[in-house]
């Protein structure tokens, strides 16, 4: 499937890179964030990279992007506060394409920590792979009526299932699924984040 690279213009001023690949009848939409920029999180990293390379063809319209500092990205890391910007600069690009269609913030690590603290309009639900939750009090999701599904990993090395899920149980509306015999990086096990992505997404879809 083509993929195109597009710009992306944060509310700040900032221009970012990213890419983005539309199946001929798309039924969903992904904006994709990456890891922590900062121990070398780009959106080629690999659990992004495996999405980004399996949702197009199963048929959801797919944006991965930059975030500032990173690469062809302008700006400096702002741990995750200026990275806000840049998801709603994502957003502003697919969701255009997309209207109409259930459109999901998927993140993995930083990427889901930041996504689940963007509550925009534009958004149906969010998909957060190894959320680290860094700042418990801090997520604007976590008391939005719209559905969340979080992925933990079994053996994650910064947020265990354990020390995640009484967090998680004050959430509105929101899954936990553990990845079995997965650690924080997915390494072997990145099929499983596409089929939870896809059997999450699907009953979003109105067809």
């Amino acid at each position: 499937m083509a993929i195109e690279r597009v710009t992306l213009k944060t509310s700040d001023g900032l221009t970012l890179e990213g890419e983005l690949a539309v199946p001929d009848e798309p039924w969903a939409a992904a904006v994709l964030a990456h890891p922590h920029p900062q121990y070398g999180g780009s959106m080629r990293s690999i659990v992004i990279g495996a999405l980004f390379a399996a949702l197009p063809d199963a048929g959801v319209a797919t944006l991965r992007f930059n975030f500032r500092g990173v690469e062809g990205s302008e700006g400096t890391f702002d741990d995750g506060r200026g990275e806000r910007h840049d998801v709603v600069a994502a957003l502003d690009v697919l969701h255009p394409i997309t209207e109409g269609l259930p459109l999901v913030l998927a993140g993995w690590s930083f990427g889901a920590d930041t996504s689940l603290a963007v509550t925009d309009d534009r958004v149906a639900a969010w998909f957060a792979v190894a959320p680290p939750l860094r700042h418990e009090s801090d997520y604007p999701a976590a008391t939005d009526p719209r559905p969340k599904l979080v992925a933990v990993p079994e053996h994650d090395q910064f947020r265990s299932p354990d020390s995640a899920r009484p967090i998680l149980s004050k959430w509105t509306n929101t899954r936990v699924e553990v990845v079995k015999g997965a650690d924080h990086f997915l390494v072997g096990r990145t099929d499983k984040a596409v089929e939870l992505f896809l059997a999450f997404a699907r009953p979003l879809s109105p067809d």
